[in-house]
């Protein structure tokens, strides 16, 4: 029960539903056992007894008792459920706000499918449990208990003799708990792994079409599929194993209570009448305990599912705000880089070792150097996505873990090079960081951005609606609706991350264009494969396995014999001799 104790703040605050919930549960079982106690007046005191002027008294107690079970099983089922909607909902709620502020480094190697299958398969089955399952893991306590007591009422010889099977059946549901626990919490991820699946295959089924890989990604899907199919096989097996076990010990209990009861009544120690309300209250009792199998399936499965929603509302946020934080709106701009270490697990090589440099408000800085350098790792701190193990970034000369999270990043603009948009319009694509920005404000944006003139071409201009990653739109385009969106929060700081790598040489004519534009009066920092990109920087990093190797403007560099003249004859001696030929 450790996991529904740790998840307790979800469902209590809804004890009142609960509580309506088990007070007609109490009712339905209470009528419920009323049953056998009429039955047993009905063949004794009215057709042993021949009293049948009683039979429309009973028929009509039979219907009226009928009529109020029904009405209590609604209620009961009724509050049941709103206990566990509301449970969730708030549940559900408070997953989703944890993984908005979890860690950048969590989502380094969280599956998106995974994590889609806890915030719907698992929610739902702990849910199930809450609506349903506490009610009928109470109902078996009242009922086995309420019926008991009948029971010794009528005979304390025939109860004991008739629950003799009951301890080993209560054994074997132990066990059966206990085997079938493992089995769903291997269920549990194993459908996780097909949703990551499933998730990551359509995401990228451009990728897939263009290099003819469907028939690997069949194969892949049917594994993950295959596995899932053998976890539930492996449940299924359990279940098939204790259930007929379970099924026999119940059946014995009835044997005893025929075989026995059958002598007393013949030995005139106990009525007929006694003896059948006797058979219905065995069952009363036994198929509780073999239901129990159900009730401690969903129990599992809950559990199974609590555990691992735990595992996501348990891990911590590692960026921690100063107890008096700076919220100050527009920040100047400088950046202050002070012998800077990182690593992004203690395994792990630094990603950056003994990083230094300044840059004045309004400065651009080029980051260029090997894939793996530590470029963007560089800019990934600025904005506390990661925390440095030694060294300090400072802000204004302030640390920045002096500053809000949210001033901090709201104060830094990412253009990047894979640009992600929201299903959603234009107008509110470019206004996500600011929504409350007028639309005189989007427009001038899209204008600076170089993107007004094919919006306004598409059929509804702003009100455009995106397809899934701004689907619909050329590389160009949503690169530039990117640069737009960075414009509108107006940072202080823009970070250019390969932000024109992956298009054409026009439209990176166009989008240079418009940055040229957006970097006036910013602290800018290019993050660059290209020499082209970083040769107008005020000052160009070189960064090599981690480590500033030069630094300098273009020409500086150049007139050195280093890494930068080295990229800069790669990229460029195919040029030179297309030039020289040419004349």
């Amino acid at each position: 029960m450790e996991t529904f104790k740790r998840l307790k703040q979800f469902y209590w605050p809804y004890k009142k539903y609960f509580i309506i919930s088990l007070t007609f549960l109490l009712l339905v079982t209470g009528i419920t056992v009323l049953y056998p106690i009429l039955l047993q007046i009905t063949i004794d005191d009215v057709v042993m007894d021949k009293k049948y002027n009683w039979i429309p008294i009973l028929a009509v107690s039979f219907i009226a008792l009928m009529a109020v079970k029904g009405s209590a099983t609604y209620i009961n089922q009724y509050f049941g459920d709103i206990f566990g909607i509301l449970s969730v909902y708030k549940l559900r709620n408070s997953l989703y706000e944890k993984l908005q502020y979890l860690p950048y480094r969590y989502y380094d190697n969280a599956k998106t499918g995974d994590l889609m299958s806890r915030l719907t398969a698992d929610v739902e089955g702990f849910r199930f449990f809450l609506s349903y399952g506490f009610s009928e893991l109470l109902r078996f306590f009242l009922l086995i208990g309420i019926s008991l007591g009948v029971m010794f009422f009528y005979s304390v010889p025939l109860t004991l003799v008739t629950i003799l099977s009951l301890p080993f059946l209560v054994i074997v549901v132990y066990k059966f708990d206990k085997a079938v626990h493992p089995a769903f919490r291997g269920i549990r991820k194993s459908f996780g792994r097909l949703n990551t699946n499933v998730q990551e295959n359509i995401s990228g089924i451009n990728t897939v079409k263009s290099l003819s890989r469907e028939e690997f990604e069949i194969g892949k899907f049917n594994s993950s599929n295959r596995d899932y199919k053998d976890q539930y096989l492996a449940a299924s097996s359990i279940w098939a194993k204790y259930f007929p076990l379970m099924e026999f010990l119940g059946n014995l209990s009835v044997v005893l209570l025929l075989s026995y009861g059958g002598y007393l009544v013949i030995s005139s120690s106990l009525q007929l009448g006694e003896l059948v309300a006797f058979y219905s209250l065995v069952w009363y009792i036994i198929w509780p305990i073999v239901n129990l199998g159900f009730v401690i399936n969903m129990f599992s499965q809950a559990k199974a599912s609590g555990e691992r929603l735990l595992e996501i509302l348990s891990k911590k946020q590692e960026v921690t705000e100063a107890s008096e934080p700076i919220k100050k709106g527009t920040l100047n701009g400088e950046v202050e880089f002070q012998n800077v270490t990182l690593r992004y697990t203690e395994e792990d090589q630094p990603a950056l070792t003994n990083i230094s440099f300044h840059a004045e408000p309004g400065k651009v800085i080029g980051l260029i150097g090997p894939t793996g350098s530590g470029k963007t790792s560089i800019t990934q701190l600025l904005t506390r996505f990661y925390e440095p193990q030694e060294g300090k970034i400072l802000i204004d000369k302030k640390p920045v873990t002096d500053y809000s999270v949210e001033t901090l990043r709201r104060s830094i603009g990412f253009v990047l090079q894979e640009t992600f948009l929201f299903s959603s319009s234009i107008k509110a694509s470019i206004s996500y960081g600011n929504p409350d920005v007028s639309m005189e404000r989007i427009v001038d944006a899209a204008k600076r951005a170089q993107a007004h003139d094919f919006i306004m071409e598409l059929p509804d201009g702003y009100d455009t609606i995106l397809g899934e990653r701004g689907m619909g739109l050329s590389g160009g385009q949503k690169q530039r609706l990117a640069i737009a969106r960075a414009i509108c929060i107006n940072p202080s700081i823009l970070v250019l991350d390969d932000a024109t790598s992956a298009v054409d040489m026009e439209t990176e004519f166009k989008i240079q264009e418009a940055l040229q534009e957006v970097m006036t009066g910013r602290t800018t920092f290019i993050i660059a494969h290209r020499i082209s990109s970083v040769k107008h920087a005020d000052e160009i990093l070189v960064l090599d396995s981690g480590k500033v190797a030069e630094r300098g403007t273009h020409s500086e560099l150049l007139e050195k014999e280093g890494l930068y003249r080295r990229i800069y004859n790669i990229q460029y001696q195919d040029r030179e001799k297309i030039l020289l030929e040419s004349r």
